[in-house]
């Protein structure tokens, strides 16, 4: 197997993953938290409560849901359409955090209302930040991933030899 196409397979398996925890998470958080009272984990510090948000992230945008439907759409082809060009593989592995982050939501949006208008699942309480899921944290960790490696391979971590 090629170097494009191990990477585009390392990019796939890893939103795969992604896709499934997210989905595994949210059924569980459906069932085991809508309407009881938040699971307090660490006191003060990390809860699990079953919310949904029709918005993005914080809420923003709560009366355009079609606008982060649409952006998704748009962020999944890109990631597709440039899966077997791809230079490294902490990129591969970036983007499919991403790519994976962006299907759960984007399924959520499509199988919680008309079109691509439903709410998406949120269960996770840092009590110092908005609550979030697994597929916002695949997205952001990815996002970060990707500036790493926008660094270069020699600030990023170790460099790929073309055999790698």
């Amino acid at each position: 197997m090629g170097r494009p196409l191990r990477l585009a397979a390392l990019l796939y398996a890893v939103a795969a993953v992604a896709y499934a925890l997210d989905r595994a998470t949210k059924v569980w958080a459906e069932h085991a938290l809508a309407g009881r009272q938040p699971m307090r984990l660490i006191p003060g510090v990390l809860h699990l409560t079953y919310t949904t948000n029709s918005g993005g992230a914080f809420g923003i945008g709560r009366s355009s849901p079609w606008l982060f439907a649409g952006a998704t759409v748009l962020v999944v082809g890109v990631i597709v359409a440039i899966s077997m060009r791809l230079p490294r593989t902490l990129v591969a592995v970036a983007l499919g955090l991403v790519l994976g982050g962006a299907l759960g939501n984007l399924t959520d949006r499509a199988l919680g209302g008309p079109g691509l208008s439903g709410r998406v699942t949120d269960f996770t309480v840092l009590r110092v930040w908005p609550v979030f899921n697994l597929a916002d944290s695949a997205i952001v960790i990815g996002a970060i991933l990707l500036a790493v490696s926008s660094l270069g391979p020699e600030r990023a971590g170790k460099t790929e030899t073309a055999g790698e």
